[in-house]
């Protein structure tokens, strides 16, 4: 009896132990929160998060400081006041996607067309554009910092008001993110349908 007692209290220090030893990963999970501010969304051409300037009639590039962006969710996907609502008319004409890649066989959601950047006052008509992803800047914590496509791993959009188009892509692979090619514009870094966008 005093045996199986001794057991009892050993397996329960050492549990306690162990359960009070952070997760080597618990830094990850943390580090990347998904705050209402900060995230992507991409569930159809109607139901999207995307990562805007702050500051009203801003260029990307001069938004991509901490602090300088934020989160603007169509009607139907937005769900806290943090984030701003994008109007309805923004996309002129779009094209979503979503499923397995053709070059990696992972899943991706991507939205891709024409928009008129004067339907969000964030945007500078005239800024040639910018790039916004989950995994490049500063450390490759993204740019923002810290900011999510929700359900996906990877996400990368780019915003260009002068040439009226857009493209926002989620990914779980990071090939079919690439980060790298960042001014040569949506057509070039997401593939896809931009309908001739002027």
């Amino acid at each position: 009896m005093f045996y199986q007692l001794f057991l009892t209290v050993v397996a329960f220090i050492v549990l306690s132990v162990v359960t009070a030893i952070p997760s080597p990963l618990a830094h990850i999970h943390h580090h990347r929160q998904e705050n209402p501010d900060n995230i992507v969304k991409l569930e159809s051409a109607d139901n999207y998060c995307m990562i805007m300037p702050k500051n009203p009639h801003a260029n990307i590039g001069d938004s991509e400081s901490p602090g300088g962006m934020m989160t603007y969710c169509s009607a139907t996907a937005r769900w806290d006041d943090s984030q701003g609502t994008i109007p309805g008319g923004f996309w002129k004409i779009s094209d979503y996607q979503s499923g397995s890649s053709p070059d990696t066989g992972a899943r991706f959601a991507q939205l891709t067309g024409c928009i008129d950047s004067g339907m969000v006052d964030r945007l500078n008509p005239d800024d040639l554009g910018g790039q916004y992803d989950s995994s490049g800047g500063k450390k490759g914590e993204g740019n923002p910092a810290n900011s999510v496509c929700l359900g996906y791993k990877h996400y990368i959009e780019l915003i260009e008001p002068e040439s009226g188009r857009a493209c926002l892509k989620c990914c779980d692979d990071p090939d079919d993110c690439p980060l790298k090619r960042d001014t040569s514009g949506c057509p070039v870094v997401i593939p896809g349908n931009y309908f001739d966008c002027v």
